[in-house]
């Protein structure tokens, strides 16, 4: 009874809102459970191109055929916002807000544009959250030492003599990872070039020279 006089007692842009926010806020907690449960598989680790060759084919590879990645300085390679779970979150923030702002009086010309970046800010937040978890869990799984020897490319240019860190991309144990990395070379290593990994510096740091 109380559910229906409140669907009564709303406006028809509360009622859309209102349509968005319940039955993703119930999918979303259907989601959280299975997440709980083990069953996460829609923000499994997506960060390869398309045009990645296979595994094998790179692993030890001194050649052209190693993919070339753009660089990305603001580190949000491999981010991945449009997921279902995002999807979701969006709704959910997004109906709540509007629904929350619209009671209250505000203008709809100033709620749907609120809503929506507030549901957009969420969409980012979640996705930025599941990256760190999913790097997390995937550095506590891998030997840096198993990327010596194999071919890479830089991401973020590499000072010369151990004087700072770039970046670069390799092959680490069937997977295309980004790791920090510092050179023994007199020369910066710049973005774009292909290095070969010739030593771990503490542990997680690789060492490269120019290919």
């Amino acid at each position: 009874m109380f559910l229906i006089d409140w669907w009564n007692a709303m406006d028809i842009a509360s009622r859309v809102f209102a349509c968005m926010a319940v039955p993703a806020t119930l999918i979303l907690l259907i989601q959280t459970l299975l997440l709980f449960l083990g069953f996460d598989g829609d923000d499994a680790p997506d960060d390869l191109p398309d045009d990645l060759p296979d595994t094998e084919a790179l692993d030890g590879i001194y050649g052209e055929e190693l993919p070339n990645v753009a660089p990305d300085h603001a580190g949000f390679s491999g981010l991945r916002i449009f997921t279902m779970r995002g999807i979701v979150a969006f709704f959910v923030v997004f109906g709540w807000v509007g629904l929350c702002m619209n009671g209250a009086g505000v203008h709809l010309g100033i709620t749907i544009p609120v809503a929506f970046l507030c549901g957009a800010a969420m969409m980012l937040a979640l996705a930025l959250l599941f990256r760190a978890l999913l790097r997390l869990r995937t550095d506590g799984n891998t030997d840096n030492k198993n990327a010596i020897g194999t071919a890479g490319r830089v991401q973020l240019t590499i000072p010369p003599a151990r004087s700072g860190e770039g970046k670069v991309h390799v092959m680490l144990q069937g997977a295309y990872v980004e790791r920090d990395a510092v050179t023994d070379d007199s020369e910066a290593i710049p973005t774009g070039s292909e290095i070969v990994v010739v030593g771990v510096s503490g542990l997680t740091t690789l060492v490269v020279r120019r290919k």
